[in-house]
């Protein structure tokens, strides 16, 4: 018996979202947007890895970065239509969270 094929949009959607740090930018991104120094410090996540997963999802055209020609220059990265549009799949993510993942298990894979 053959097995179903798995979408290709499918793939590349999941190969996205499950990049490491890709969700939790996303999700940090849906309220406001942020600047780099606040998405490092409530991500806890390197500047650089920070740095390289923004790229990706300006390229994905999912965060956009809008730099404000003050002194000194203020840059903040906000979530695109495209982006916004996944704030139902991340809420029924965090939902499911709240219902399956217990604390241990949270605290453990931070460790």
């Amino acid at each position: 018996m053959k097995s179903p094929e798995i979408c290709p949009r499918f793939e590349a959607a999941i190969s996205l979202l499950g990049q490491r740090w890709t969700g939790l930018i996303i999700h940090q991104l849906m309220n406001e947007p942020k600047r780099f120094g606040q998405l490092t410090e409530e991500i806890g996540i390197s500047g650089r890895l920070l740095s390289e997963r923004l790229k990706n999802l300006e390229n994905d055209g999912l965060v956009e970065r809008t730099v404000y020609p003050e002194t000194p220059v203020r840059i903040e990265y906000s979530l695109t239509e495209k982006g916004a549009s996944l704030q139902p799949v991340m809420k029924e993510i965090e939902r499911w969270s709240q219902n399956w993942i217990e604390p241990a298990e949270t605290a453990e894979s931070t460790s």
